[in-house]
């Protein structure tokens, strides 16, 4: 009830369901004309889980919030403040871009933000969902069915103390491995 009355912007959310991730993500996007004007622009289960579909939504639209859960219980995005463009390939400059973590299956990490390091913030292409990170690899991105591409943290944004680039663990952390996890649904929120 909380989240509904404070929060209207999450109210039909399928994946943000905790007033906790709320308040981590409000915090995170530091941004409160943002945070309070934005709006659910894009659900895979309502809007079909299509690249073509998804990049209708959101693409021009600016500064954009992406939102994933899968099937296995992870939930995790990013946040752009340039946002996506209709384009065959670009990739893309944001210095403020940053992706995050609100929930794995072994339930031993809390929600964490992860800040832009180097090569660039966002890749855009009609023939990709939301891919964050591009350059030297993809820290995630979605295929044309906004089903696993791949999870490969560490590439454009810094990863947990201990963790390594190319590792398992680093792979593994936010989808929980490299590609064989199953989008459940995709939000992607913006003005």
């Amino acid at each position: 009830m909380e989240l509904q009355k404070n929060f209207p912007q999450f109210a039909d959310s399928e994946i943000v369901q905790d007033i906790e991730y709320v308040k981590k993500l409000q915090e995170w996007i530091n941004n409160n004309d943002f945070f309070s004007k934005m709006k659910k622009g894009f659900s895979a289960k309502r809007d079909g889980f299509n690249s073509q579909n998804w990049h209708k939504a959101v693409d021009g639209k600016g500064k954009t919030l992406v939102i994933i859960k899968t099937k296995q219980n992870f939930i995790f995005g990013g946040f752009t403040q340039v946002g996506f463009k209709h384009s065959y390939g670009e990739s893309i400059n944001d210095s403020s871009a940053f992706i995050f973590s609100l929930r794995n299956d072994k339930g031993d990490r809390i929600p964490a933000k992860f800040t832009y390091k180097q090569g660039y913030a966002i890749y855009s292409s009609l023939g990709n969902g939301p891919t964050f990170g591009a350059g030297n690899g993809n820290d995630f991105y979605l295929n044309s069915s906004l089903q696993p591409g791949y999870s490969n943290f560490g590439c454009s944004y810094n990863l947990p103390n201990g963790i390594t680039q190319g590792t398992n663990e680093a792979q593994s952390y936010l989808a929980g491995s490299y590609s064989s996890w199953v989008v459940d649904e995709v939000e992607t929120y913006f003005i």
